[in-house]
């Protein structure tokens, strides 16, 4: 194994690991938000009962991302040397902002964890808002990194040295886009596992209160952000063919520059033969929505030499996964919104009914959501290739030119084995369902039972 393959395999296993857990704790701790606020202003026992487990589930969710984030953080300098030492300082202040967003969220998790019976329900509850916001922000960061590698803004040469102007991906499109869709994606993906954990338990027959509102806070956060994140994609696909003409044509696998291009859905691109195998095309379809014209001029695959156009059959593979699975979670979403709209003015409730169906629907929307979400990374990284930074930088010239790599790349994978394994046991363990006070007693239409604030807050 060479060192470049050594280098990406090991980086794309990490980035794959640890952004599973990015995107959780960007997501739980506004969703704790919403859930203890509900709590706060109701005394309802459920809505305390859901804070209380989601609050050990975000703690353990934090201490493995730490871990893998602490693994990836090293891994930038070890593997790719040459590329940190030209471009560290265009990326330097990001991940300095990314560790003090780190951090802070570290000092207000601790004071969270261990405030519930050490703080008033109130001071309790605004902890979660540094949380909720430097997770985002240190995710968020690490986005704008990326989306300087997409498209490297505020690069000069002065004395023969580059130079950077760290400040100019705030400034760009492609930075605001991508952080954009990252953001909303990462809520998504925690609504869609919140309800698909819920929607499970309920269809082993746990019918109460508990997990009817679980249900409820996932499907509907990941269902309501659905239309806006198609917006979204809508914009950052608008960006791509500015900044990054060529990693479209890699994800609509447009072999030649033109107008009336179709827009192709399916099918398999072969590289060899530079034509798509099946797949449905629609006329004009990508003309029109870059440019809202038929005569809108597309750049295709032409443009560039084999050597350095990306692997399109990987690249279109994973956009048509992301587009697919979000298009489903939308279907999903206006059956969902059709549906309690029509028993809304039918007086009926449930709004949305909890028969097999709906509650399957439900289900899918997570591994939906998570599968959107990789496929849209694996197309943001696979398009850019061969380059690490686009136009300036090859994969093959950043890499470490260090022997033994393969054994680093195995070390890896078995300590993130090792941490999949305890993650699991753990989310196992914690998965008991209903509290046994609130479990079975509540059907559709009784009266929450309620958690006096005061005893809250009693040592």
């Amino acid at each position: 194994m060479s060192g470049v393959d050594a280098a990406r395999i090991e980086t794309a296993f990490s980035l794959s690991f640890h952004i599973l857990f990015a995107v959780f704790g960007v997501g739980m701790p506004w969703v704790l938000l919403y859930t203890e606020g509900r709590w706060l202003k109701t005394g309802d026992a459920t809505w305390y009962a859901l804070t209380r487990k989601w609050a050990r589930v975000t703690a353990v969710l934090f201490a493995i991302g730490a871990v893998s984030g602490t693994v990836l953080s090293f891994e930038f300098g070890l593997l790719w040397p040459t590329f940190m030492a030209t471009y560290g300082g265009a990326i330097g202040l990001l991940f300095t902002l990314e560790a003090f967003a780190f951090f802070l969220e570290a000092i207000f998790m601790g004071l969270y964890l261990y405030g519930w019976k050490r703080l008033t329900p109130k001071a309790h509850w605004l902890t979660l808002w540094p949380i909720a916001i430097s997770g985002t922000l240190s995710t968020l960061f690490i986005v704008f990194a990326n989306s300087w590698m997409n498209d490297p803004v505020g690069i000069g040469v002065s004395h023969g040295r580059i130079t950077a102007d760290p400040a100019a991906i705030f400034r760009s499109a492609s930075g605001w886009s991508e952080v954009t869709h990252m953001f909303v994606a990462a809520l998504m993906c925690t609504g869609g596992a919140v309800a698909g954990v819920y929607a499970w338990g309920m269809l082993r027959g746990r019918r109460d209160r508990y997990h009817r509102l679980g249900l409820n806070v996932g499907l509907w956060t990941v269902l309501g952000l659905t239309p806006v994140q198609m917006f979204l994609g809508d914009w950052s696909a608008r960006v791509v063919s500015t900044t990054q003409p060529l990693k479209l044509a890699a994800m609509e696998a447009v072999s030649q520059t033109g107008t009336h291009v179709p827009l192709t859905i399916g099918g398999y691109y072969d590289q060899n033969t530079h034509k798509m195998i099946g797949g449905i095309p629609i006329p004009d379809g990508l003309s029109l929505l870059l440019g809202y014209s038929a005569n809108t001029k597309v750049t295709g695959l032409d443009s560039a030499t084999a050597a350095d156009t990306p692997q399109v059959a990987v690249v279109h593979l994973a956009f048509d996964s992301m587009v697919g699975c979000g298009s489903l979670v939308f279907l999903i979403a206006g059956l969902a919104v059709l549906t309690w709209w029509r028993r809304r003015r039918s007086g009926l409730t449930p709004r949305i009914p909890h028969t097999r169906f709906w509650l399957w629907a439900a289900i899918a929307t997570g591994p939906a959501s998570v599968i959107a979400m990789l496929g849209g990374w694996e197309v943001t990284e696979g398009g850019r290739q061969p380059w690490i930074v686009y136009g300036r930088m090859l994969v093959t010239d950043a890499a470490s030119k260090s022997g033994g790599l393969g054994w680093s790349v195995l070390a890896t994978i078995l300590i993130y084995l090792g941490l999949a394994a305890a993650l699991l046991l753990i989310l196992r363990k914690l998965a008991t369902g209903a509290p046994p006070e609130l479990a079975g007693s509540d059907p559709e239409g009784a009266p929450a039972p309620v958690v006096p604030q005061a005893e809250e807050v009693t040592a």
